[in-house]
């Protein structure tokens, strides 16, 4: 029989795996709402973040905890807006496969952050696994740099703007779970989504070039797994199953996002599956999974944000 604490670790494992899965179609709704970019994210985590705020009340959480917490929760929310905002841009360009691995590079700017800002000594897998990231990225984007076309350019550094903002919204929120008073993880993912979704709506609105209207019931459906499946029950499980397990297998878990979304790419919209392509997608995301545990320690991030904010 199992001791109650491998039980423990088997059904975060669990959990892990089925929200990473879970949030590997986040990229595929997106693609498949016809809607622009900003409608689509606005969406999301207006959706998400309702349904979060019914949780949190069932659950009798609070929604406010003072002036630091929801500073925290502010800033994270403009954060995450920025990542939404980038990321579904950058699957419009490059597709979902592409676009999803470019976010997941933030792996390498937290580790630059740790070692710029606090001091940490890069490891040989961090070393590594730069040179294999850039070189597994090229294998992907091709070697036709400037045939690519001027949208593929733009769908590439959005990625990577992706990747910097998600890394920025990853150091808050972390830190925003760790203080004394702080909110629970439903409440606090609940008014980061409804914060987000108040500046994309703003964002919209005063642009004037995209429309809140939901078209078709494919859009109303594939809105409403992004604002269920992706913000809501995919972040819940790895929420839930991330402080049960070690770093190195739930950063192993969590590659099945990246690895998944390049798959769908290829098998619901024709992505070129040629052998230089898949085996650059593998090297990028081996390379991911080495930047994600090579760390000489951990680094004490909220300390640095707390003194930032």
């Amino acid at each position: 029989m199992f001791s109650s604490a491998g039980r423990n670790r088997k059904a975060a494992y669990a959990m892990v795996t089925l929200g990473a899965i879970l949030i590997s179609f986040s990229a595929v709704f997106v693609k498949l709402a016809h809607v622009g970019p900003s409608v689509s994210a606005f969406y999301r985590v207006f959706f998400g973040g309702i349904i979060l705020a019914v949780i949190s009340l069932m659950r009798g959480d609070s929604f406010w905890v003072g002036k630091k917490a929801f500073k925290l929760v502010l800033i994270a929310g403009i954060t995450f807006t920025l990542d939404l905002f980038f990321w579904h841009r950058s699957i419009i360009y490059v597709g979902p496969g592409l676009a999803t691995i470019l976010g997941n590079f933030q792996v390498f700017f937290v580790a630059g952050f740790a070692i710029f800002f606090l001091g940490e000594k890069p490891t040989w897998k961090l070393l590594l696994a730069i040179p294999m990231a850039v070189a597994g990225l090229f294998m992907i984007i091709g070697f036709n740099w400037s045939e690519a076309g001027s949208n593929y350019h733009i769908g590439v550094f959005l990625g990577l703007f992706t990747a910097i903002s998600y890394t920025a919204y990853l150091l808050i929120l972390r830190y925003s779970q760790r203080i004394t008073t702080r909110l629970s993880i439903y409440s606090n993912l609940a008014i980061i989504s409804l914060i987000s979704a108040a500046f994309l709506g703003l964002e919209i609105f005063l642009r004037g070039q995209e429309s809140f209207v939901i078209p078709d019931l494919q859009t109303w459906s594939a809105l409403l797994g992004l604002g269920i499946v992706s913000q809501v029950l995919g972040w819940i499980l790895i929420s839930s199953g991330l402080p049960k397990m070690d770093a190195s297998i739930a950063g192993l878990l969590l590659l099945l996002q990246p690895a998944l979304a390049f798959t769908w790419d290829i098998l619901f919209f024709g992505r070129s599956a040629s052998a230089i392509i898949i085996s650059g997608a593998i090297l990028t995301i081996t390379a991911i999974y080495l930047g994600s545990t090579g760390r000489r320690k951990k680094a004490v991030q909220e300390e640095i944000v707390k003194e930032k904010i």
